[in-house]
């Protein structure tokens, strides 16, 4: 009795934090889609996009050097991993700049594509980043897909076309926006997405190197990457109104999400599957849309929502897991040997 109730008790704290993941991961992909939104769109002061996106390389290098610390267990053990790892690595640090680059862009064109496209339709569309990283695995991993999910990337793209046919307008943002401009920035965020998510597996995969080492060498390439982009795209206008020009609580709020919730997807990744995952999705979808309805005016359209619905249930299919009928089921053996006898 005593162990069955053990049992019990095991099963429900596995299912209340598997459904904490769920739902830490929604609210992050949520909040940080509308209020990044909320900063690019409401208030005076503009701030500068590129200064926001190296702060959150510093930041994301600071946690996991804090995480790698308390991995290694001493002060000693974190400086040697870092000399013999980091700064003892140039070659890999060097690997490791390509996915930096690829994310810098990223990060830089979800701020294009949020000044420009409602949350809602952002949320949709930067769903492409599926059938991206499954092209990308098909290429640069070798691996294969099943007919069930190649249908659903072709779904997921035909809801996205739908909900780009006659994107939803939002009548409270008073701003200047080009929806087309929107659009490409997302395509491009999407393609560095598919290609830096693969590569930087591949990279994980090649050795047997932290985690957290990884991070920390595709950080400090970031923060060298984002700094250069700082200087190319607003280097006059930073040095004349100043690196934290037009920030607020808000602007930081975004920079803290985009910070905390790519590592706080790393670490419980492992404890979900892929449906959980393809509901976090849709679900932050039906929240970003609801949270654009009331803060911007966001008229939804029939075209929206059939779109939306049709991507929700493309990331469920593409989630559910792969039947492997290379094997005999049990039950299939033991009825052959049954028919066997019976013969």
């Amino acid at each position: 009795m005593l162990r069955c109730c053990l049992c019990f008790l095991s099963e429900n704290v596995s299912l209340l934090f598997k459904l904490y993941c769920l739902t830490v991961m929604t609210l992050v992909a949520a909040t940080y889609t509308v209020a990044l939104r909320y900063t690019r769109t409401v208030g005076a002061e503009l701030y500068f996009s590129t200064t926001a996106v190296c702060i959150t390389e510093v930041i994301k290098l600071f946690l996991s050097v804090g995480i790698l610390a308390r991995e290694s267990g001493s002060l000693a053990r974190l400086i040697t991993s870092l000399k013999e790892n980091v700064f003892g690595s140039p070659k890999e640090l060097l690997k490791l700049s390509v996915p930096s680059l690829v994310y810098a862009v990223q990060n830089n064109m979800a701020f294009v594509a949020l000044s420009n496209l409602d949350a809602a339709v952002y949320q949709v569309t930067y769903q492409l980043k599926i059938p991206c990283t499954a092209l990308c695995t098909v290429l640069m991993l070798s691996r294969t897909l099943s007919k069930l999910q190649w249908f659903s990337v072709f779904m997921l793209c035909g809801g996205v076309i739908l909900v780009q046919w006659k994107p939803a307008q939002a009548t409270k943002v008073q701003v200047e926006q080009n929806p087309w401009l929107g659009f490409g920035a997302v395509t491009v965020a999407v393609l560095c997405s598919g290609f830096a998510g693969v590569y930087f597996e591949k990279v994980l995969k090649s050795s047997d190197t932290s985690l957290w080492v990884r991070n920390i060498q595709m950080y400090l390439s970031g923060i060298v990457v984002t700094l250069v982009g700082v200087y190319m795209s607003d280097g006059a206008q930073v040095l004349e109104k100043g690196f934290f020009y037009g920030y607020t609580c808000f602007v930081w709020l975004v920079i803290f999400l985009a910070s905390v919730g790519g590592l706080y997807t790393s670490v419980v990744v492992k404890y979900t599957d892929n449906i959980m995952k393809g509901f976090s999705a849709a679900a932050a979808i039906v929240l970003s849309t609801v949270a654009s309805i009331i803060l911007f005016g966001l008229q939804i359209t029939s075209t929206f929502i059939l779109g939306a619905f049709l991507v929700c249930v493309s990331i469920y299919l593409y989630g559910l897991p792969r039947q492997d009928t290379t094997k005999i089921q049990p039950s299939e053996t033991k009825n052959s040997k049954e028919r066997l006898v019976a013969v």
